[in-house]
């Protein structure tokens, strides 16, 4: 049984004027024990999604289940659940122990002394023991999201609910406690759902992620199947960083070209078939890192001009145009690439996708097997 569910679920707001639709039609089930993530753009619905769990907006149409029952109705503290907020949501005149307690002294039969005995269990968990006589103003960004992390633990839910807990960290912080978290929840083996808009917490902190868009489920599968297998333009753009690159032709069955401005790209057989026999507009599409340098011309190179670099270190991101187009390539930091050089590219065939032109479905993804690792890098367990 799934721990948490939305069947058929919309959430529509009367802004007066017209109805705003956050939430159409959104199925999904959350598995016990899952990580889930939420990711999409700013107003794609995904804290709407998230409160619609919490009991914080009521849906118009459709059920949302917790432990199999409905919940569509139930107050939030009936819901057996525990959320972490974006901004910690602490009481600035209690301390540590006392925010960490609160909730349990409000809302459930818990003896003194077991409450006690929560809130010292989850403080060791997040390596905040020495900290639980402190007030939130004497602590840290991270020491503070660790106790509204701490608050939620000791109320022991059928499901955490986190929605952008890590925003207000810095980026070394943030990657930090992205470890943290997944630690944290490998421990507790508690279904989670964690609403954000970086799709690089999203690919490294998922079991399962669920893209949003104009309040639209786009697609709901692992980080890689989303990476690798993206369901439509829109997917393929939002996964990944730097975001794939996309590049419109004009397909021509005839030679297996697919033609703009100077650009001719030929298909393989394979995706000749998949393409159709009938002429028809598509969008080649290709990530920065699947780009290579080419010291020949062939049917899978373009050509393009460099417009800016950016040293990264082991790797240098190039903003590239092509035939118009802006595009970027992921190349080695090693190399001496500078502003204004023309250079040739090749788009491997087996690492290209195709979408349609006017809807932005998949016509096809880039051949993938995954690879084994050499032999004698994974060691054998120790007795």
């Amino acid at each position: 049984m799934a721990t948490a569910e939305y069947d058929d679920v919309s959430k529509v707001f009367d802004s007066g004027n017209e109805d705003v639709v956050a939430v159409e039609g959104l199925d999904i089930s959350i598995e016990e024990g899952e990580f889930l993530v939420l990711v999409g753009p700013s107003g794609c619905g995904k804290s709407t999604t998230l409160r619609l769990l919490a009991g914080l907006e009521t849906v118009t149409d459709g059920e949302v289940r917790i432990a199999g029952e409905v919940v569509n109705d139930e107050k939030p503290k009936d819901r057996d659940i525990a959320m972490v907020f974006q901004n910690y949501a602490l009481y600035p005149h209690k301390t540590v122990r006392e925010n960490m307690s609160f909730g349990l002294e409000m809302t459930t039969d818990l003896s003194t002394d077991e409450i006690a005995d929560r809130v010292t269990e989850a403080a060791e968990m997040l390596g905040i023991s020495d900290l639980l006589e402190r007030k939130p103003g004497a602590l840290s960004g991270g020491q503070q999201q660790r106790v509204a992390l701490g608050r939620a633990i000791v109320r022991e839910p059928a499901v955490f609910l986190m929605d952008e807990p890590l925003s207000n960290l810095d980026a070394k912080l943030r990657t930090q406690m992205r470890t943290e978290l997944q630690q944290l929840h490998d421990r507790l083996g508690v279904a989670t759902v964690y609403v954000t808009h970086d799709q690089t917490e999203a690919m490294t902190m998922g079991d399962r992620i669920a893209v949003l868009d104009g309040g639209e489920l786009q697609q709901l599968g692992t980080p890689l199947e989303c990476y690798h297998e993206p369901t439509n333009r829109f997917v393929a753009g939002f996964i990944g960083s730097p975001s794939m690159n996309f590049l419109d032709l004009e397909y021509d069955p005839t030679d297996r070209l697919g033609v703009t401005d100077g650009v001719e790209y030929r298909f393989t057989e394979t995706q000749a078939d998949v393409l159709g026999p009938g002429p028809r507009a598509i969008t080649l599409g290709i990530r920065p890192e699947a780009v290579e340098l080419a010291a020949e011309s062939g049917p899978d190179t373009v050509t393009a001009t460099v417009s800016v670099v950016e040293p990264m270190g082991s790797e240098s991101v190039l903003h590239l145009d092509v035939a118009g187009t802006t595009m970027t390539a992921s190349v080695s930091g090693d190399l001496a690439v500078t502003s204004g050089d023309r250079i040739r590219l090749r788009f491997p065939r087996d690492r290209v996708h195709a979408f349609d032109a006017d809807g932005g479905g998949a016509i096809f993804n880039r051949a993938k097997e995954s690879e084994s690792l050499p032999d004698g890098v994974r060691l054998a367990g120790q007795d």
